[in-house]
């Protein structure tokens, strides 16, 4: 068992931090087992940090899974493989790659564990694209005492269902299995295009790719559209990334042009108006995955498809009218329904509407407003991401979450990973 000295941890972004009595490592399935027995509780699992609600918080005891990493095994013919759950995508995509195999999507991030992206139902975009959890066949587990359970699609589909975006109260993921399918390579696009237009084209945009999601920038009338299709053809080069110095741009106007909102709008209208369209081909997560430096804190509600674009009508006139301070774009995306329990996709094809604040200001009031509009539509908020809801309100919007914590109680009677944050949002 390789301990870590106990210390103040925090998540990527900074808004959450916690002081357990313990930060354990443990090199196996009996380590980890022993640990969940003994170990000051509440025990909470750790992934990359990159969650910004208090997942992960703990008092009692963290764990750190990063041995539990790795491609365990492949099928080549039936396009399987076989992961550990500490595993970082940008370690994963590399082995599956050069396994010949590829994840059928993936979001634009990819430090995320994998347990850690199919405990908070981490996405990309696309309406015949599902979430991570989508693709599980397999999945192998400690309960709450410590107990390996696993669980096969084929023989308790149902427990799939249950255990596939779990919040880590279930159960510490230690290897599940994926279906994937031949590596590939994607034709990204991307271009600025008048938010008129984009409003008023909103379904057609999202719907006419295989992937597709916007970017709205804020006090611009513009967005950028993201388009990935399969390609057949060769490689070719890969434009240099410059969203972080567009973010400094964006925030620098916004700080100069307090009380010039007008010449605001004009100069990043007139700007991104000029901006030439990207057009490149790249291996499948090549294109997919940006670098991500200025820290952010996020909220995310996914909604019922069609109530999308009426919903980012409302955020954008707020945003506008009452938050000038608020520079990051707002990001769409679409997920395709799924029947994973406690997945924000479950049996509804689903928008996704993401709004951002700079990490080292307040975000509570923008998205204490965000989030009036998100609720009205019948959003169901991303397991990771800022929100203010309570197992009252989720047992609304899940027709399965009491079943799920019936499932949940069998795992984990003695509620060895339940902390006070989970407490709230879970019928403990």
């Amino acid at each position: 068992m390789a301990d870590m000295t106990a210390s103040t941890w925090s998540n990527w972004s900074g808004n959450v931090r916690a002081t357990p009595q313990r930060i354990a490592r443990p090199a196996d399935e009996a380590e980890l087992g022993d640990v969940i027995r003994t170990a000051p509780g509440p025990v909470r699992i750790i992934g990359s940090g990159h969650s910004f609600t208090p997942l992960v918080a703990s008092e009692g005891t963290i764990l750190d899974l990063g041995s539990f990493s790795g491609l365990n095994g492949h099928d080549p013919a039936l396009m399987t493989a076989t992961i550990g759950a500490g595993t970082p995508l940008g370690q994963l995509t590399q082995m599956l790659h050069a396994a010949g195999q590829g994840l059928p999507n993936m979001g634009d991030i990819d430090r995320q564990t994998i347990g850690g992206a199919l405990g908070t139902a981490t996405h990309g975009s696309g309406l015949g694209l599902g979430a991570y959890h989508t693709q599980l066949l397999k999945v192998r587990l400690a309960d709450g005492r410590g107990q390996i359970r696993e669980y096969d699609i084929e023989k308790q589909p149902e427990m799939l269902q249950a255990v596939g975006v779990n919040l880590g109260a279930f159960g510490a993921m230690t290897e599940v299995t994926f279906q994937n399918m031949p590596s590939y390579r994607l034709r990204r696009r991307r271009r600025a295009l008048p938010l008129e237009e984009v409003l008023q084209n909103f379904d057609s945009l999202l719907r006419s790719h295989r992937s597709a999601e916007f970017f709205i920038i804020p006090f611009s009338s513009h967005a950028l559209h993201l388009s990935y299709d399969i390609a057949e053809g060769p490689v070719s080069t890969h434009p240099p990334e410059q969203d972080e110095d567009g973010l400094k741009t964006l925030k620098m106007l916004r700080s100069t042009l307090k009380r010039l909102p007008w010449l605001r709008r004009k100069l990043i209208g007139s700007a991104l108006s000029r901006v030439k369209p990207e057009d490149f081909v790249d291996v499948w997560f090549g294109a997919y995955v940006s670098e991500r430096r200025t820290r952010f804190n996020e909220m995310e509600y996914h909604l019922p498809f069609e109530a999308g674009a009426g919903a980012l009508k409302e955020i954008i006139t707020l945003m506008e009218r009452d938050f000038p301070e608020v520079y990051f774009p707002i990001e769409i995306r679409s997920v395709m329904a799924d029947e994973t329990w406690l997945s924000p996709f479950y049996r509804r094809a689903t928008c996704s509407i993401a709004v951002h604040h700079d990490a080292a200001e307040d975000p509570a009031a923008f998205f204490r407003a965000v989030e009036l509009i998100f609720r009205k539509h019948e959003g169901r908020p991303h397991w990771g991401k800022m929100h203010s809801l309570t197992a009252r309100d989720f047992a609304t919007l899940y027709p399965r979450f009491k079943d799920a914590m019936e499932v949940r109680r069998d795992l984990d009677p003695d509620n060895r990973f339940i902390s006070p944050y989970l407490a709230k949002i879970l019928d403990v």
